[in-house]
């Protein structure tokens, strides 16, 4: 005897479970985040809009949706470096399920704190400053993402060198928390290529003006900036001063040569910090910051202002234009 045949296919019912998967799916995600608003701290020297806003628009592009999903509170210091310490006590406070450190100085003051709460953050050689063991296995509760090393500060000199064939004694701008591990590498990578380094130490914000008079004064011909988050804060102050003192600068990165500054050569700061978004919704949803290895840049970009360079009277040798990636004209 022949089987009835079943008035409803197997094939049919499996279309029909996978549509009302496909439909409870976003219910679910919509209930799961209906029950948490994540509260994200942010910890920097200084106001730096532009990458709070790069964060944001990762958060984005992962689905998170601000108000709703997770809700940003910002801390800085200002100019008066001594309050971070304050800041990041005041941030640690407020119960955050994860904190964003923007620079080096921001992630120190929340180790210091001794806070259990994971961090990541974008720093500068974040071993060599103590924020974490090795880059591979960070350990602990901070990882991130490590954008300045003494290689790629070596490698702005190359390329001043190139640029200003005849300068013989450059000034170095830079923290002082950064005069352990950053500048004694420079100042040996200065007299391989035959140059001379000068100082120009900078504890606060208030100090950049006397740094740049001091350069005019030791007859420093070209400056290069170390990276720093203070730094990065008051780009439009470096730009105006070394327009003012007309003294040629090499900067961190193209948000300054699109300041007006002259050139710059580093990774793009606005990719990385969409990037870090990456790592707190991996945080949130349950990795252990000492599981997730600090990442590097592996790409660098050479910005040149054409416009700036007209202005200092400056001819960029031909060679240099052609490896830039962006010419600003």
């Amino acid at each position: 005897m022949r089987r009835r045949r079943q008035p409803w296919p197997v094939h049919a019912a499996l279309l029909a479970a996978l549509a009302l998967s496909l439909i409870a799916a976003p219910l679910e995600v919509e209930a799961q985040s209906a029950g948490k608003t994540y509260r994200i701290g942010w910890l920097a020297p200084a106001p730096n809009p532009g990458n709070p806003e790069a964060f944001r628009a990762g958060l984005r592009a992962l689905g998170y949706v601000e108000g709703s999903h997770f809700v940003l509170a910002e801390r800085y210091a200002d100019t008066r470096g001594e309050q971070l310490s304050g800041a990041a006590a005041v941030l640690v406070r407020g119960h955050p399920d994860v904190v964003v450190a923007d620079g080096s100085a921001a992630a120190s003051a929340l180790k210091q704190a001794g806070t259990l709460t994971p961090v990541v953050f974008v720093s500068g050689d974040p071993v060599g400053m103590g924020l974490v063991p090795r880059l591979s296995r960070p350990g602990g509760t901070m990882t991130g993402f490590d954008i300045v090393s003494t290689e790629l500060n070596v490698k702005r000199l190359e390329l001043l060198k190139t640029t200003f064939p005849h300068a013989a004694r450059l000034g170095v701008l830079y923290e002082s928390r950064q005069l352990r591990t950053m500048v004694p590498p420079m100042e040996a990578g200065a007299r391989t290529l035959g140059l001379q380094l000068t100082r120009l130490e900078v504890r606060v914000a208030d100090d950049v003006d006397g740094a740049f008079a001091l350069a005019v004064r030791e007859r420093v011909a070209v400056v290069v900036v170390v990276a720093s988050a203070l730094f990065h804060a008051e780009k439009r102050r470096l730009v105006s001063l070394a327009a003012k003192h007309r003294l040629p600068t090499m900067y961190e990165n193209r948000a300054f040569p699109e300041a007006g500054g002259l050139m710059s050569y580093g990774p793009d700061v606005g990719d990385v910090f969409r990037r870090a978004a990456t790592y707190v919704d991996r945080i949130l949803k349950g990795a252990r910051p000492a599981d997730l290895p600090v990442e590097q840049p592996t790409k660098f970009d050479l910005v040149i202002n054409l416009k700036t360079a007209k202005a200092l009277g400056l001819t960029i040798p031909q060679s240099l234009l052609l490896r830039a990636d962006r010419l600003i004209e």
